[in-house]
């Protein structure tokens, strides 16, 4: 095993707690008068798999937009952060993202969270082998739980900058990403960066498509998520007996995503028993969409100030650098 592996396989484990799935299942399913599922139970391999075909698709803006965004920025971006920064990545994944600041930004170390030790520690030994000279030190743990970053005595006064991109700040409830947003400032010193992709609020019919596309690959996607219970959790129930469907909530600024059950019908998980009417919807995910000055209000009221926005020339897409 070479150095270069060694230094990923160095993972601190805050040993998160997962949340049950069969639980939040027979929770979700009870819960009157709207029934939900956890949207964090989407991305098994088979919905990870449809995810990465959603971000290929025409209609679904946000993934391209974004690494447009940031191709764009990142010059910019190294001149706001300076030299000699740890990277702390809230939510690490494999995409290009990350590997776009961590080829232009003179870092001193990348710290990827992740509540999945499997996916982070392969994630992190790619990172470590492919940048050498970058020290990479994995966290597993939930990230919209975590108040204190571990404290690494060989340089605890290293500065940070922070980075949540994909929009997944969107998928909070206004409450929630407040929250999330003043956790993370209490992880940073005055003067430390926090990057945020942010969607941006824009013609509802462009949401639409996004989530409708034409190959009907989202609602593959979230109709996957039934499929799971039934595999996992041993479930008697049909996904074809539901439709997808996507809409956007003016009054919530979000698009909602639901599973709408065609008939009358009833779902069973073990002794549960559920019972769904004709045209009763499963809500499964909120992607709250904002403008650039309503975002800006949230982070200032989460204890940052807004130093810098990039937009794309659509203006479908933001990418804030916040500052403590």
């Amino acid at each position: 095993m070479d150095a270069k592996t060694n230094i990923a396989l160095e993972l601190i484990d805050l040993e998160p707690e997962l949340e049950d799935f069969r639980q939040a299942v027979v929770e979700g399913l009870s819960t009157s008068p709207q029934k939900t599922l956890p949207c964090k139970f989407f991305y098994d391999a088979a919905g990870s798999a449809l995810f990465d075909q959603i971000c290929e698709l025409d209609e679904y803006y946000p993934t391209r937009t974004e690494i447009g965004i940031l191709r764009e920025c990142v010059d910019e971006l190294a001149t706001l952060i300076g030299d000699n920064r740890l990277l702390v990545e809230y939510g690490s994944g494999s995409s290009v993202k990350i590997r776009i600041l961590l080829d232009q930004l003179p870092l001193a170390a990348y710290m990827p969270i992740d509540i999945s030790r499997e996916h982070l520690q392969q994630s992190a030994e790619r990172i470590a082998n492919d940048y050498p000279k970058l020290a990479v030190l994995p966290v597993c743990a939930d990230y919209s739980q975590l108040t204190d970053l571990p404290i690494y005595a060989a340089n605890p006064e290293l500065r940070k900058v922070g980075f949540f991109p994909g929009s997944s700040i969107g998928n909070f409830t206004r409450d929630e990403a407040r929250h999330f947003l003043q956790n993370v400032a209490r992880q940073l010193q005055p003067g430390d960066g926090f990057i945020v992709g942010v969607d941006l609020k824009k013609d509802p019919q462009i949401l639409h498509a996004a989530y409708n596309d034409a190959k009907g690959i989202t609602a593959a996607f979230n109709l996957n998520l039934l499929s799971r219970i039934n595999h996992e959790l041993g479930a008697k129930l049909d996904p074809d007996a539901f439709n997808h469907e996507a809409s956007y909530n003016h009054e919530h600024g979000r698009v909602e995503m639901h599973l709408v059950s065609k008939t009358e019908q009833q779902i069973k998980l073990g002794n549960d028993q559920f019972n769904l009417a004709s045209e009763e919807s499963i809500h499964t995910e909120n992607s709250h969409k904002y403008d650039v000055e309503e975002f800006q209000q949230l982070a200032r009221a989460a204890g940052f100030n807004p130093a810098k926005v990039w937009t794309d020339e659509n203006h479908w897409f933001s990418i804030h650098y916040l500052e403590r």
